[in-house]
């Protein structure tokens, strides 16, 4: 069992919730990891602590796992050359500070009875510690602090005789979000839990499945996007392609919203709709919402971008791009001295005081987390001569921490589950501070409201409604409880 220094925190300077995992996988084609490095590229934003490619050349499988960005390791013609077979998986995940070996970094392989298994899983088994101790009694040894690795213990110790009876068996003991895929020797699998909390798309390469989180994994290629995977499917590829399977009871899909709202890529499709023009249609419910008289409306880069040119839009005022980030500073580009530290924002953003001096200021952001980076901004903002400084917010006011794949803090920690929208604004230094409702969020992706008896989507952060059992955080409103480190990747 892990101890809390194995536990990622969420740093003060990077004072968003963060999606902690992408995956992606190939079937049928002989260069397979350099498309899953491609693949796995595209889905950097959504992790950038590690990623891993297990391939698989019709006789042995190839693991490769490193820490650091996909650039920095798999585009060396060494490792790509390792990585031989014409089928591959592959995993990004989340920078964090704690739990940063390679045991913890994805595809996870393993030598079973049956032969190879390498998975790859984006989301959060909530009662991976339970079933850990299970299996734990039963002789299972575990060698990493990953939710992960405990399915593939259940796969190991499954009584069913055929592989696709074995997952089945397996899946069916978790519960939380997951979207996994695995490979076998003879066999590519996909599947999302049957809520389908966590996003999964179906692609074709020139006759090649794939599977990845985002279909913008799929554009890099030059993949057609076929499909989403529906809530609770499960796909087998094989050389005589591909079957569906469905292994859970019928339920009503609960897809994470904050997708739409942070965590997706703008350019990706999920769930049949454009994240991009999801955002903009927040942004202007957030206008419509929250109206107030000023003179620019100012996007804090590079999430509240979409949402400020929605609201810019619908409100008739200016769009201008007055907060510049700087894309080149990473975790490591400096070890700060006291005095450096507290210039801590500076180094990602800075002020264009030529468009902020002598106006009223409207900062558009997606989310408030600790409140702790909206303070240096407003405050940076206010040094560039804004006379007035209001912030709208393109989510509703975030009041619990995440249990299904996010990084995310205590919820005592969260600045609007002890706050008031009026003490956050006086907290944050601002003229005003608005927050799109639940409904507006929900009009935005398309729904007329939100239905309280059965809602649409996974909200939880936002409303406290867990759409699944929590079994391992009973008693505790802290994320990191788990040893497990739970956020498949960790």
């Amino acid at each position: 069992m892990a101890d809390d220094t194995d536990l990622p925190l969420m740093g003060e300077a990077d004072d968003h919730f963060h999606d902690e995992c992408g995956v992606f996988g190939i079937f049928g084609r002989q260069d397979a990891a350099a498309i899953a490095t491609l693949g796995l590229h595209a889905l950097q934003h959504r992790g950038q602590e590690a990623a891993g490619i297990v391939s698989f050349d019709g006789s042995q499988f190839h693991v490769e796992r490193h820490i650091g960005l996909i650039g920095d390791t798999f585009t060396k013609p060494a490792v790509i050359e390792r990585l031989n077979g014409s089928r591959a998986i592959g995993h990004t995940r989340y920078s964090t500070t704690g739990g940063s070996g390679l045991r913890n970094v994805q595809p996870f392989f393993a030598e079973l009875a049956e032969g190879g298994l390498a998975v790859a899983h984006n989301g959060n088994i909530t009662n991976a510690m339970t079933v850990q101790r299970r299996l734990q009694k039963q002789g299972s040894i575990f060698s990493s602090t990953s939710d992960t690795e405990t399915i593939m213990h259940l796969v190991a110790t499954s009584k069913e005789r055929h592989t696709n009876a074995r997952f089945i068996d397996a899946v069916r003991q978790l519960e939380g979000a997951f979207s996994l895929v695995a490979l076998t020797s003879k066999k590519m699998i996909g599947c999302r839990d049957p809520l389908g909390i966590r996003p999964l798309v179906l692609g074709d390469l020139e006759g090649a499945y794939i599977l990845a989180s985002e279909s913008c994994a799929l554009d890099i290629i030059g993949a057609r996007f076929v499909r989403d995977l529906e809530p609770g499917e499960m796909v087998v590829v094989t050389e005589k392609g591909i079957e569906s399977f469905f292994p859970f009871k019928k339920a009503k899909q609960r897809f994470c919203i904050f997708e739409y709202v942070y965590f997706a890529r703008p350019d990706s499709s999920v769930e049949g709709r454009n994240v991009y023009e999801v955002r903009k249609q927040i942004g202007a419910e957030l206008a419509r919402e929250n109206p107030l008289e000023a003179d620019i409306v100012v996007p804090v880069p590079d999430s509240g971008t979409p949402a400020a040119i929605g609201f810019a839009q619908a409100a008739g005022l200016p769009f201008e791009l007055g907060i510049i980030r700087n894309h080149y500073v990473g975790r490591t580009f400096i070890q700060p001295t006291d005095s450096i530290r507290h210039m801590g924002v500076k180094l990602k953003h800075n002020a264009n005081r030529r468009l902020i001096e002598g106006k009223r200021v409207v900062l558009v952001d997606d989310s408030i987390v600790r409140g702790t980076t909206s303070q240096k901004i407003v405050q940076m903002v206010r040094d560039a001569g804004a006379t007035e400084v209001h912030m709208r917010i393109a989510s509703p006011p975030t009041r619990a921490s995440c249990f299904y794949g996010v990084d995310t803090p205590q919820t005592s920690k969260l600045l609007a589950s002890r706050m008031s929208i009026e003490e956050m604004a006086e907290f944050i230094r601002v003229d005003s501070l608005g927050f799109l409702s639940i409904d507006g969020l929900y009009r935005a992706v398309g729904e007329a409201a939100r239905n309280n008896e059965q809602p649409q989507f996974c909200d939880a952060c936002f409303t406290t409604e867990y759409p699944t059992e929590l079994t391992d955080h009973h008693g505790t409103d802290n994320v990191r409880q788990l040893s497990l480190l739970a956020a498949g990747g960790q």
